[in-house]
């Protein structure tokens, strides 16, 4: 059974990993050149994040595994990332939605984890903090554009914020992983953040011009290895590119 920090490393991690291999497929398809080094730069920023906190579970796990071999040697079960992560990426008002939406809550995690009594974790966060506050920042220019920009763009963006906001309500589940590590001073408390991410994203939304969705039925599951079928696409393409590697 894996101990709370090994879980919670690959949380963590998972939620890098998917999410970077998500953006890093608009590579040669953003809207224009300038986006589309800025959405690769942002992948690398969590593909980075991802290969620090696995390595560090490989050393802590102990069992001769790198970080490589966790990131891809795993089956769909044994992901632990936020659906929201995982969700595919529809056209760009999805992508900025998503990328705004899960920053804004990422930026006040990695805040609260660079004090963490884990030095390890806590580098990692100091230097994670700094990239998401820049893809909060570039993702809430976009919506602000989209959503002030012509009736098409609003429409769109306007769309983007209800397919994304069923996967919100899982950014701040709890379990006895989470607070274990409280209590041990090494986690953080995600009940406490989600007032804080609510009135920033709520400013954001509001002076674009469009309407926060209503709270309603809400998917979950990624932490316990539950994922959506946009999951298993996505690992058969990272263990593909993996076996060609050690072939």
């Amino acid at each position: 059974m894996e101990s709370p920090l090994l879980q919670y490393l690959f949380r963590l991690g998972d939620d890098s990993l998917i999410l970077g291999h998500r953006l890093s497929e608009w590579c040669s398809r953003a809207p224009m050149l300038e986006e589309d080094l800025a959405l690769a730069n942002m992948a690398l920023d969590h593909i980075g994040r991802a290969k620090m906190l696995l390595e560090y579970a490989a050393s802590f796990e102990a069992m001769g595994h790198s970080a490589d071999d966790l990131a891809f040697g795993r089956d769909e079960r044994h992901y632990y990332n936020l659906l929201i992560t995982e969700v595919p990426n529809g056209d760009f008002a999805v992508t900025m939605v998503r990328m705004f939406i899960f920053s804004a809550f990422d930026v006040l995690r990695l805040e609260e984890l660079s004090t963490s009594h884990d030095e390890m974790l806590a580098g990692i966060a100091q230097k994670g903090v700094k990239e998401s506050r820049y893809h909060r920042r570039h993702a809430a220019d976009w919506i602000w554009r989209l959503g002030k920009g012509t009736d098409e763009s609003r429409r769109r963006v306007q769309r983007a914020l209800h397919t994304i906001w069923p996967f919100t309500d899982e950014m701040f589940d709890m379990d006895d992983t989470e607070r274990v590590l409280i209590e041990e001073g090494i986690g953080c408390d995600l009940h406490t953040l989600r007032e804080i991410w609510k009135k920033d994203v709520s400013e954001v939304i509001s002076n674009a011009g469009l309407t926060l969705p209503e709270d309603g039925y809400m998917h979950r599951g990624g932490r316990n290895g539950v994922h959506t079928e946009a999951l298993g696409h996505i690992i058969s393409e990272m263990n593909y590119g993996y076996e060609l590697m050690l072939s």
